[in-house]
């Protein structure tokens, strides 16, 4: 069985990131992806992906994504559930990210500027070593150039 996830899209909202009672780093985000569109759909559509960060990663997103960055991220999907307050269960299904890359450098007034690939954060790297993993191939070029998601605060759920 293969349970593997690889998104492109941006930030919704600036990455905050919590720790356990054990002390772990958890970041939890929305990926804004763009879905495919027919020729009979005018308007574009978008899909609002929860994302769980842990550990090197979480910290390396607080401090690196904002909101609208342009990220690609790899992971697994996993569906939990809980009784809310009402005793109702709810399940939630979210993709748990093995790494994250950083796909645009941010410029001055921390705007992504397209095709300036950042090196990825995996939770294997060590927090501090991720400059030194910069790569030139990143895999999105043929992606990113001339693609933009325009998303207003109004278009998203939260």
């Amino acid at each position: 069985m293969i349970n593997r996830v690889v998104l492109v899209g941006r930030v919704t909202k600036d990455v905050e990131v919590r720790k356990t009672t054990s002390g772990l780093s958890v970041a939890q985000f929305t990926v804004a992806c763009n879905r495919r569109q027919s020729a009979n759909t005018p308007e574009r559509q978008a899909d609002f992906i929860n994302c769980v960060a842990w550990r090197q990663t979480a910290d390396f997103m607080s401090q690196y994504c904002k909101k609208g960055s342009l990220v690609g991220v790899e992971g697994r999907i996993q569906t939990r559930n809980y009784d809310n307050a009402e005793g109702r269960r709810v399940y939630v299904t979210e993709v748990i990210c093995d790494s994250v890359q950083l796909l645009a450098r941010p410029n001055q007034t921390g705007a992504p500027v397209a095709n300036n690939p950042q090196p990825s954060m995996n939770n294997t790297y060590p927090a501090d070593d991720f400059t030194n993993n910069a790569f030139d191939d990143n895999g999105f070029d043929d992606f990113t150039s001339g693609v933009s998601l325009d998303i207003s605060s109004d278009d998203l759920p939260f």
